[in-house]
């Protein structure tokens, strides 16, 4: 198979294209060997239970030796390097892998994210208030989307605000080293290691602040960490800062902006949410299963097996896609279709699945379902107002411009 959704970035500027190839693949087979110039050759595997299947089975499927897929180039590069550039959850297997969750865990369980309720709300009405000042038009994602869960998570971990375009610059340069709009230049992997470099300082100087100086932040749970009775490795330790810094806000910014898109084309069914809004928690998941901004996460086979009868070899790799997965027409009847009474949504596999489900999954559902919930009684109208862009990354990437025109009731 040749196709190139799932190793050309470019093609991730257009997901209704995008979806539309994948459906055409879903009706040949839930798993397939492609081959494509400047890649190892691969499996991808596009059905939902194909890839849960796979995800069950995080022993015989490893993150190890990479979790995301690399070109030739890339691969060689870090092979010359000696080392990796960066080590996250998503880089490790069982049993490191489970030992360096638990550290954090407990901060992301539901109980713990109660306390958070008030400061959502607080967040919801500052984005009403923002659509409020611009007067009926508004780019929803620069201005809404992208602050609300990066003033979140990065509240959670401690830093100060004025940190904030900082670290939303290094989301944006790591996750869209592809994108033309945020790598002008194009894309240069010594500069991006440079870059990581740069913020693994930063991180660096955070730990010594927080061991010096405790406080009840997430910073100081991270350095302070110890694995098996010692301190956390540096390299682990900078790893830990980066993934909850970046992905937690980054994935969330782009189901919301997905989720907003999607209430813009759809009237009739912002109207029904307007009408039932005991229905938003149930319209978030179908939201999230459209916007799916993890694009993919690769295993390495390490035994021969199979997967829905298809032989696997030993040290093959495989590509899970969740945005594929979340499109199998085996699951969801007629899967291009908008629907926030659909009602198996919640079965959506965005967040990943197993031990590597995604640690802020319940933090990014309080998020979305307490913006909607204070915006969607005022939202009288509203209409896409110009080009929606997608930024073209295949690992994670979403909405980068949502123009839009509206109408608010008063409050």
């Amino acid at each position: 198979m040749n196709s190139d959704i799932f190793s050309n970035p470019q093609r991730f500027a257009d997901m209704d294209a995008w979806r539309e190839e994948a459906l055409q693949l879903h009706a040949a087979a839930p798993v397939h060997r492609i081959e494509q110039p400047g890649f190892r050759p691969f499996w991808a595997v596009i059905g939902l239970d194909e890839l849960l299947e796979v995800e069950r089975q995080n022993e015989l499927f490893t993150n190890e030796p990479l979790p995301t897929l690399a070109s030739d180039e890339a691969l060689q590069l870090q092979q010359e390097a000696n080392r990796p550039q960066i080590k996250t959850l998503i880089h490790m297997d069982d049993p490191e892998h489970q030992k360096y969750r638990l550290l954090t865990n407990d901060w992301f369980k539901p109980s713990s994210l109660r306390s958070m309720g008030h400061r959502l709300e607080e967040l919801s009405d500052r984005a009403l208030a923002t659509m409020e000042q611009a007067g009926g038009s508004i780019d929803f994602n620069k201005e809404v989307a992208v602050p609300y869960p990066l003033d979140v998570i990065l509240a959670v971990l401690g830093l100060p605000e004025q940190d904030y375009p900082r670290m939303l610059k290094f989301t944006q340069e790591l996750f869209g080293a592809t994108d033309e709009d945020l790598q002008p230049e194009g894309y240069d992997p010594a500069a991006q290691a440079e870059m990581i470099a740069g913020f693994f300082q930063y991180f660096a100087e955070l730990t010594a602040d927080r061991r010096a100086h405790p406080t009840g932040d997430l910073a100081t749970c991270i350095a302070n960490g110890e694995i098996d009775g010692a301190a956390m490795p540096d390299l682990e330790t900078m790893g830990y800062y980066t993934i909850v810094a970046t992905a937690g806000h980054d994935t969330t910014s782009a189901a919301m902006s997905e989720g907003m898109r999607l209430l813009a084309a759809h009237p009739e069914q912002r109207e029904l949410l307007r009408r039932q809004p005991d229905l938003i928690p149930n319209a978030v998941e179908e939201m999230i299963r459209f916007a799916s901004p993890v694009r993919h996460f690769m295993r390495t086979a390490r035994a021969d097996t199979e997967i829905a009868g298809q032989p696997i070899a030993k040290d093959d790799w495989l590509l899970l896609s969740y945005p594929a997965a979340n499109v199998d027409p085996r699951i969801f009847e007629d899967p291009l279709r908008f629907d926030v009474t659909r009602e198996n949504a919640n079965r959506q596999v965005a967040f990943g699945y197993g031990v590597h489900f995604c640690l802020g999954a319940h933090l990014a559902r309080l998020e979305m379902q307490s913006l909607f919930r204070r915006l969607l009684p005022r939202l009288e109208s509203v209409e896409l107002a110009g080009e929606v862009t997608t930024a073209t990354a295949s690992f994670v990437s979403g909405v980068k411009t949502l123009p839009l025109r509206y109408e608010l009731a008063a409050g």
